[in-house]
């Protein structure tokens, strides 16, 4: 069984969702149930759904929460344009957040590359 605390995507993944999160306090209260709640727990896949492929024993059945985790990546930077798009974040904001969520996004693209034999 793999550690998934020793993957450095995991870490990444874990650090920004709590960056998610603090940037989501500041945005509108009437989105709690909406844009709020969807970023949050979009972001929460990420990490979770990599040690959760973590718990699997084949390569294959890891790779597939691998594949999840960097959908739920692009459903946050969806989300975050979106954000941008209605004024709830500055383009600097933005680029930022996006910056680190590609980084990311090409970890866990390497990853899967590499449990697919690539």
């Amino acid at each position: 069984m793999r550690n998934f605390r020793e993957y450095d995507v995991w870490k990444r993944g874990i650090a920004f969702t709590g960056g998610i999160y603090i940037l989501t306090r500041d945005l509108p209260d009437h989105e709690k149930f909406g844009i709020i709640s969807q970023i949050r727990r979009a972001s929460v896949s990420i990490p979770s759904n990599i040690a959760e492929g973590c718990s699997r024993h084949s390569e294959k059945d890891f790779a597939r929460f691998v594949e999840i985790a960097l959908g739920s990546a692009f459903e946050t930077e969806t989300l975050l344009i979106i954000c941008h798009e209605v004024g709830y974040l500055k383009q600097e904001e933005l680029n930022k957040v996006v910056a680190d969520l590609q980084v990311i996004q090409r970890s866990l693209n390497s990853l899967y590359g590499k449990l697919q034999g690539r």
